[in-house]
Protein backbone atom coordinates (compact mmCIF):
# COMPACT_ATOMS: atom_id res chain seq x y z
CA UNK A 1 0.00 0.00 0.00
CA UNK A 2 1.39 3.41 -1.00
CA UNK A 3 0.58 5.81 1.83
CA UNK A 4 2.39 9.01 0.81
CA UNK A 5 -0.28 11.15 -0.88
CA UNK A 6 2.09 13.28 -2.94
CA UNK A 7 3.89 10.20 -4.22
CA UNK A 8 0.55 8.58 -5.05
CA UNK A 9 -0.51 11.62 -7.08
CA UNK A 10 2.78 11.64 -9.00
CA UNK A 11 2.39 7.95 -9.86
CA UNK A 12 -1.13 8.53 -11.15
CA UNK A 13 -0.21 11.61 -13.19
CA UNK A 14 2.89 9.99 -14.73
CA UNK A 15 0.94 6.91 -15.78
CA UNK A 16 -1.93 8.87 -17.30
CA UNK A 17 0.51 11.03 -19.26
CA UNK A 18 1.55 7.88 -21.13
CA UNK A 19 -2.04 7.40 -22.32
CA UNK A 20 -2.07 10.67 -24.26
CA UNK A 21 -1.31 10.53 -27.97
CA UNK A 22 0.36 13.00 -30.30
CA UNK A 23 -2.06 15.64 -31.61
CA UNK A 24 -4.89 15.02 -29.14
CA UNK A 25 -6.96 17.82 -27.61
CA UNK A 26 -6.98 17.06 -23.88
CA UNK A 27 -8.88 18.60 -20.97
CA UNK A 28 -7.52 18.23 -17.44
CA UNK A 29 -9.97 18.52 -14.55
CA UNK A 30 -9.14 20.47 -11.40
CA UNK A 31 -6.90 19.03 -8.69
CA UNK A 32 -4.88 15.89 -9.34
CA UNK A 33 -5.53 15.78 -13.13
CA UNK A 34 -3.68 19.07 -13.64
CA UNK A 35 -0.42 17.31 -12.68
CA UNK A 36 -0.57 15.24 -15.88
CA UNK A 37 0.69 18.22 -17.90
CA UNK A 38 4.02 18.01 -16.07
CA UNK A 39 4.79 14.47 -17.28
CA UNK A 40 4.08 14.37 -21.02
CA UNK A 41 6.68 12.08 -22.67
CA UNK A 42 9.32 13.74 -24.80
CA UNK A 43 8.30 13.94 -28.46
CA UNK A 44 4.56 13.75 -27.71
CA UNK A 45 2.72 16.99 -28.44
CA UNK A 46 -0.79 17.28 -27.04
CA UNK A 47 -2.94 20.41 -26.87
CA UNK A 48 -4.38 21.09 -23.42
CA UNK A 49 -7.74 22.82 -23.14
CA UNK A 50 -9.14 24.48 -20.03
CA UNK A 51 -12.87 25.17 -19.83
CA UNK A 52 -12.33 28.71 -18.61
CA UNK A 53 -11.12 29.49 -22.14
CA UNK A 54 -7.62 28.29 -23.10
CA UNK A 55 -6.20 25.94 -25.69
CA UNK A 56 -2.46 25.38 -25.64
CA UNK A 57 -2.14 25.36 -21.87
CA UNK A 58 1.30 24.40 -20.56
CA UNK A 59 2.54 23.00 -17.23
CA UNK A 60 2.41 24.85 -13.94
CA UNK A 61 5.00 27.66 -13.71
CA UNK A 62 8.05 27.55 -11.51
CA UNK A 63 7.61 29.31 -8.15
CA UNK A 64 8.06 33.05 -8.60
CA UNK A 65 7.35 32.95 -12.34
CA UNK A 66 3.54 32.96 -12.15
CA UNK A 67 1.51 35.24 -14.43
CA UNK A 68 -1.55 36.40 -12.48
CA UNK A 69 -3.53 36.66 -15.73
CA UNK A 70 -3.12 33.01 -16.72
CA UNK A 71 -5.01 30.45 -14.62
CA UNK A 72 -6.79 27.20 -15.28
CA UNK A 73 -10.41 26.35 -14.46
CA UNK A 74 -9.44 25.55 -10.87
CA UNK A 75 -7.82 28.94 -10.32
CA UNK A 76 -4.26 27.56 -10.39
CA UNK A 77 -1.49 29.43 -12.19
CA UNK A 78 -0.50 27.79 -15.48
CA UNK A 79 1.67 28.56 -18.47
CA UNK A 80 0.76 28.64 -22.14
CA UNK A 81 2.58 27.16 -25.11
CA UNK A 82 3.47 29.01 -28.36
CA UNK A 83 0.31 29.34 -30.45
CA UNK A 84 -2.05 29.20 -27.45
CA UNK A 85 -5.48 30.80 -27.81
CA UNK A 86 -7.81 32.48 -25.32
CA UNK A 87 -11.60 32.66 -25.72
CA UNK A 88 -14.80 32.93 -23.72
CA UNK A 89 -16.54 30.13 -21.85
CA UNK A 90 -19.29 29.84 -24.48
CA UNK A 91 -16.76 28.91 -27.16
CA UNK A 92 -14.90 26.65 -24.73
CA UNK A 93 -18.04 24.65 -23.93
CA UNK A 94 -18.94 24.52 -27.61
CA UNK A 95 -15.66 22.63 -28.10
CA UNK A 96 -16.54 20.27 -25.26
CA UNK A 97 -20.23 19.71 -26.10
CA UNK A 98 -19.45 19.44 -29.79
CA UNK A 99 -17.32 16.35 -29.21
CA UNK A 100 -14.00 17.98 -30.15
CA UNK A 101 -12.14 17.02 -26.95
CA UNK A 102 -10.32 13.72 -27.46
CA UNK A 103 -9.58 12.97 -23.81
CA UNK A 104 -10.65 14.38 -20.47
CA UNK A 105 -8.92 13.46 -17.24
CA UNK A 106 -11.19 13.85 -14.22
CA UNK A 107 -10.93 13.22 -10.50
CA UNK A 108 -13.57 11.09 -8.83
CA UNK A 109 -15.24 10.40 -5.52
CA UNK A 110 -16.59 7.07 -6.79
CA UNK A 111 -16.53 4.96 -9.95
CA UNK A 112 -18.41 1.70 -10.45
CA UNK A 113 -18.44 -1.47 -12.56
CA UNK A 114 -20.59 0.12 -15.26
CA UNK A 115 -18.29 3.09 -15.77
CA UNK A 116 -20.57 5.45 -13.85
CA UNK A 117 -18.86 8.50 -12.38
CA UNK A 118 -19.63 10.45 -9.21
CA UNK A 119 -17.30 13.38 -8.65
CA UNK A 120 -19.19 16.53 -7.83
CA UNK A 121 -21.05 16.37 -4.50
CA UNK A 122 -21.30 14.64 -1.14
CA UNK A 123 -24.83 15.36 0.15
CA UNK A 124 -24.77 17.64 3.17
CA UNK A 125 -21.33 19.08 2.40
CA UNK A 126 -20.66 22.51 0.94
CA UNK A 127 -19.06 22.18 -2.51
CA UNK A 128 -18.34 24.67 -5.31
CA UNK A 129 -20.73 22.92 -7.72
CA UNK A 130 -20.71 20.77 -10.83
CA UNK A 131 -18.41 23.00 -12.89
CA UNK A 132 -17.71 21.52 -16.31
CA UNK A 133 -17.48 17.87 -15.19
CA UNK A 134 -20.87 16.78 -16.56
CA UNK A 135 -20.20 18.37 -19.95
CA UNK A 136 -16.69 16.93 -20.11
CA UNK A 137 -17.69 13.40 -19.12
CA UNK A 138 -20.47 13.42 -21.69
CA UNK A 139 -18.75 15.31 -24.51
CA UNK A 140 -15.19 13.94 -24.51
CA UNK A 141 -14.37 10.95 -26.69
CA UNK A 142 -12.49 9.25 -23.85
CA UNK A 143 -12.81 9.73 -20.08
CA UNK A 144 -9.87 8.80 -17.84
CA UNK A 145 -10.40 8.91 -14.08
CA UNK A 146 -7.43 9.98 -11.95
CA UNK A 147 -7.93 9.20 -8.27
CA UNK A 148 -6.39 7.53 -5.26
CA UNK A 149 -7.59 3.96 -4.83
CA UNK A 150 -9.22 4.50 -1.44
CA UNK A 151 -10.47 7.31 0.78
CA UNK A 152 -9.71 6.90 4.48
CA UNK A 153 -9.17 3.21 3.80
CA UNK A 154 -12.53 2.74 2.08
CA UNK A 155 -12.80 1.61 -1.56
CA UNK A 156 -13.70 4.19 -4.20
CA UNK A 157 -14.15 1.65 -7.01
CA UNK A 158 -17.55 0.20 -6.23
CA UNK A 159 -20.11 -2.27 -7.51
CA UNK A 160 -22.50 0.67 -7.81
CA UNK A 161 -21.96 4.36 -7.07
CA UNK A 162 -23.76 5.60 -3.96
CA UNK A 163 -23.27 9.34 -4.53
CA UNK A 164 -25.19 11.42 -7.09
CA UNK A 165 -23.84 10.69 -10.56
CA UNK A 166 -21.95 13.10 -12.76
CA UNK A 167 -22.26 10.86 -15.83
CA UNK A 168 -23.56 7.38 -16.55
CA UNK A 169 -21.43 4.77 -18.29
CA UNK A 170 -18.85 7.24 -19.62
CA UNK A 171 -15.60 6.23 -17.88
CA UNK A 172 -13.09 4.48 -20.17
CA UNK A 173 -10.09 4.00 -17.86
CA UNK A 174 -9.38 4.25 -14.12
CA UNK A 175 -5.84 5.03 -12.98
CA UNK A 176 -4.93 4.93 -9.29
CA UNK A 177 -1.59 4.71 -7.50
CA UNK A 178 -2.10 0.94 -7.31
CA UNK A 179 -3.63 -0.06 -10.62
CA UNK A 180 -4.76 0.66 -14.16
CA UNK A 181 -8.28 -0.63 -14.76
CA UNK A 182 -10.14 -0.58 -18.08
CA UNK A 183 -13.93 -0.34 -18.18
CA UNK A 184 -15.24 -2.97 -20.62
CA UNK A 185 -18.68 -4.33 -21.52
CA UNK A 186 -17.85 -7.40 -19.45
CA UNK A 187 -16.76 -5.40 -16.40
CA UNK A 188 -13.60 -3.91 -14.91
CA UNK A 189 -10.43 -5.37 -16.42
CA UNK A 190 -7.27 -5.15 -14.30
CA UNK A 191 -4.52 -4.27 -16.78
CA UNK A 192 -1.62 -3.15 -14.58
CA UNK A 193 -0.56 -2.95 -10.95
CA UNK A 194 2.17 -0.96 -9.22
CA UNK A 195 5.35 -2.86 -8.32
CA UNK A 196 4.82 -2.10 -4.64
CA UNK A 197 1.44 -3.82 -4.48
CA UNK A 198 -0.08 -7.16 -5.48
CA UNK A 199 -3.17 -8.39 -7.26
CA UNK A 200 -4.50 -9.64 -3.93
CA UNK A 201 -4.07 -6.23 -2.30
CA UNK A 202 -5.74 -4.43 -5.21
CA UNK A 203 -8.68 -6.86 -5.00
CA UNK A 204 -8.97 -6.35 -1.24
CA UNK A 205 -9.14 -2.56 -1.67
CA UNK A 206 -11.69 -2.70 -4.52
CA UNK A 207 -15.37 -3.35 -3.85
CA UNK A 208 -16.17 -3.94 -7.52
CA UNK A 209 -15.47 -7.29 -9.12
CA UNK A 210 -12.27 -7.30 -11.19
CA UNK A 211 -11.53 -9.37 -14.26
CA UNK A 212 -7.99 -10.69 -13.76
CA UNK A 213 -6.22 -11.72 -16.98
CA UNK A 214 -3.11 -13.91 -17.04
CA UNK A 215 -0.90 -11.07 -18.29
CA UNK A 216 -1.33 -8.30 -15.70
CA UNK A 217 1.65 -5.97 -16.18
CA UNK A 218 3.48 -3.56 -13.90
CA UNK A 219 2.75 0.16 -14.27
CA UNK A 220 5.45 2.03 -16.17
CA UNK A 221 6.03 4.99 -13.85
Amino acid sequence: MITDQELAKQIIAKRIAKELKHGELVNLGIGLPTLVANYIPEGVHVIFQSENGITGMGPMPEPGKEDVNIINAGGQYVTVMPGAAFFDSAFSFALIRGGHVDVTVLGALEVDEEGNLANWIIPGKLVPGMGGAMDLATGAKRVIVAMQHTAKGQPKILKKCRLPLTAKGKVSLIVTELAVIEVTKEGLLLKEIHRDTSIEEVKSLTEANLIIPDDVKYMDV
